[in-house]
């Protein structure tokens, strides 16, 4: 058999196995484990790219892990929703870590560089397995290596604050895998199923003999994801892990971790539970009233936001409300929306992470007051933070505004204009803390250590520049990832 037939298995099992080499080659050689970490992405990324082009061309297939068949063995089931995601995962994490290859050194001691590598291809490998896998319990482990490697990039720094945000995390963390765990009990005691296929197959007589199990599971997953996917109100360890983390550990937490619960989350609603279900429980009317809160209750809080990091975080917030906003409306142009929202935000968040990191590193400055003319000392990093502000406001010709007119659709097509209305407001709050940082660091004086900026590396500044085009070309050519989301949208509609 060719490589290509194992590829879902390779994406997942690569990252894993040098994961563990990365601390080796740290210390015997030490300018591997850049570029090793770097060509195991990558792989990962063609890989995915290479899974799509077959998913597109060829429709969904499912790889056995070891020749056993479902139920028996582990199925990993490559749709279009699950190419979508890891193309999302391993593209802009690949492009986090180009950027990191530079920063990392400024903000950690030597000897942590190996094991922050380690980290990240376990994050990055359990990310894609969450989008890639058909089985609840599998679902569950890769859940849990994301939760502890995302601890793991935010605590490495060693300071006060990283420690403190870190167990903040893991404690809340460790709570919703909990939640998670119990509601594969219940599932798995009433369909005696782990696979997602066979457990939505048994589903509906389980519903007719056991109700009360199907509810207290479907409470304990909304619960358990939301707080790992940082849905309001469960979001309160998100600001401090993401303000305190080294600069690109808070872009992949906010532009891909919360991301990938919520694919998960979205996979279960559409794919395992039936649609009846929605019919006697009210869990699409909570997620939307969650999801609006999260927008307009994020947006807020970012506004009032001194420190820049900790503001892009509020907006974080504010910004996964988008996407299971999306999910809610049960409407396939919302859907549609809010799973491009996934790819858009990670895009977006991730270059406002690394442009506030740039300033960073450059001035050492995180007070939004303090980075007055920056834009005059450091034009590419504040060209990129102005493109990302637009997108996410949501401005014609960014990626942003491409999502927010779908979510807009979908509102108005399900007759719920109320959230079409929240969606408009949440822009105009959007820009009211994104617009005044971008006017003054172009059109004010720089002063201080604003003035006289460090030289910025190479390799921070191109991947500000690929992702800056980036929401360019994909809100003029939407069309080049519109494919996949709408195809997406309509399988999970059963369309």
């Amino acid at each position: 058999m060719s490589a290509a037939t194992h590829l879902p298995a390779l994406v997942i099992v690569v990252p894993l196995f040098f994961a563990y080499l990365m601390p080796l080659f740290a210390r015997w050689r030490e300018g591997w484990s850049t570029v090793t970490a770097l060509g195991v992405l990558a792989f990962s990324f063609a890989g995915s790219l290479v899974m799509a082009w077959q998913v597109m061309a060829y429709g969904p297939f499912s790889y056995q892990m070891g020749n056993w068949p479902p139920p028996w063995g582990i199925e990993l089931y490559i749709d279009y929703l699950a190419v979508f995601a890891a193309l999302t995962m391993t593209g802009v994490g690949l492009i986090i870590l180009v950027y990191a290859s530079k920063d990392l050194p400024h903000e950690l001691k030597p000897h942590l560089l190996g094991w922050y590598y380690t980290l990240y291809l376990l994050l990055m490998a359990s990310m894609v397995g969450m989008a890639l896998t058909n089985d609840i319990f599998n679902l569950f482990v890769f859940v849990e290596i994301c939760a502890i490697a995302a601890c793991g990039i935010i605590s490495i720094k060693g300071s006060g604050e990283c420690l403190e945000a870190a167990f903040k995390y893991l404690v809340l963390s460790a709570l919703g895998s909990g939640c998670l765990l119990l509601a594969i009990a219940l599932i798995y005691m009433v369909t005696g199923h782990l696979n997602f296929t066979f457990i939505a197959q048994a589903l509906p007589e389980a519903m007719r003999l056991y109700p009360n199990n199907i509810l207290a599971a479907l409470a304990l997953l909304l619960v358990g994801i939301g707080v790992k996917a940082a849905l309001f109100p469960l979001h309160v360890w998100l600001p401090d892990a993401h303000s305190s983390a080294p600069s690109p550990s808070s872009a992949v937490l906010s532009g891909l971790v919360i991301k990938i619960y919520a694919v998960a989350l979205l996979r279960l609603l559409y794919q395992v539970f039936p649609a009846s279900l929605f019919e006697v429980t009210p869990v699409m009317t909570i997620l939307l009233w969650m999801s609006t809160l999260a927008i307009v209750v994020g947006s807020m809080f970012a506004i009032v936001q001194e420190d820049i990091k900790k503001m892009l975080a509020y907006s974080s917030v504010a910004q996964i409300g988008y996407v299971f906003l999306g999910f809610a409306l049960l409407d396939v142009s919302a859907l549609m929306g809010g799973i491009l929202h996934i790819f858009n935000h990670a895009m977006m968040k991730a270059m406002l992470f690394l442009a506030a990191g740039a300033f960073i590193y450059s001035t050492g400055v995180r007070k939004l007051s303090d980075l007055v003319g920056i834009g005059r000392t450091m034009p590419i990093p504040t060209i990129a933070f102005t493109i990302g502000a637009m997108a996410m406001v949501g401005i014609p010709l960014t990626n942003g505004f491409i999502s927010k007119w779908y979510l807009v659709l979908g509102a108005i097509h399900g007759e719920q204009p109320f959230f079409a209305g929240v969606i408009l407001l949440s822009s105009l709050l959007n820009g009211i803390y994104y617009l005044p940082i971008v006017v003054n660091a172009f059109f004010s004086e720089p002063h201080g250590a604003v003035a006289e900026p460090k030289r910025l590396p190479p390799q921070m500044q191109v991947p500000l520049a690929v992702l800056g085009f980036a929401c360019l070309l994909f809100g003029v050519a939407p069309s080049l990832i519109m494919g996949l989301v709408s195809r997406a949208s309509q399988a999970l509609f059963g369309l």
